[in-house]
């Protein structure tokens, strides 16, 4: 691997610390979004909820794997969910001993208010920008999710490879 440059350095260094201010951002804001919503819910149970209402009902175990999380964290950030009723849990179709879990019709409401309310927010955010520079930000914010993604699954199947 070739040393950087002066100049890839100084952009590496802005770029990482750019990454760690929108972290601290982020997490200040919990990109909860504006109005009654805002805050209202953890990335856990938004991310989870999102993935459900997104490709439909599953168990722990398929859900934890889309996310890149073990079941044990999966079943934890699940719990406070079923308990709200944001989440139902359900036998499966074809095995009714399986249990898989659902996004409830409470659940559906609930997060179609928090989406509203954080759209809301990164168009005030975004508010003095063109929608090409939001396409371009939104591509580029994705390829890195993706390549952060890659890289960290590359680091857990290392990991078990060297075990």
């Amino acid at each position: 691997m070739p040393i950087p440059s002066e100049t890839t350095t100084d952009l590496l260094e802005r770029l990482q610390h750019q990454v760690a201010l929108f972290a601290r951002r982020a997490e200040q804001t919990r990109l909860g979004g504006v109005g009654k919503a805002r805050n209202s819910m953890d990335r856990a149970a938004y991310l989870l909820l999102n993935r459900l209402d997104n490709e439909g009902p599953m168990g722990v175990k398929a859900l934890a794997e889309g996310m890149g999380i073990d079941s044990s964290t999966v079943t934890r950030q699940v719990a406070p969910l079923v308990d709200s009723g944001l989440v139902k849990r359900t036998s499966h179709p074809e095995d009714g001993r399986a249990v898989v879990l659902a996004l409830s019709p409470r659940g559906r409401t609930r997060l179609e208010e928090v989406r509203t309310s954080r759209r809301e927010l990164m168009s005030v955010v975004t508010e003095d920008w063109t929608e090409q520079e939001r396409e371009m930000f939104t591509d580029l914010l994705g390829r890195f999710n993706s390549a952060l993604a890659d890289y960290h699954l590359g680091m857990t199947s290392g990991d078990e490879q060297s075990s």
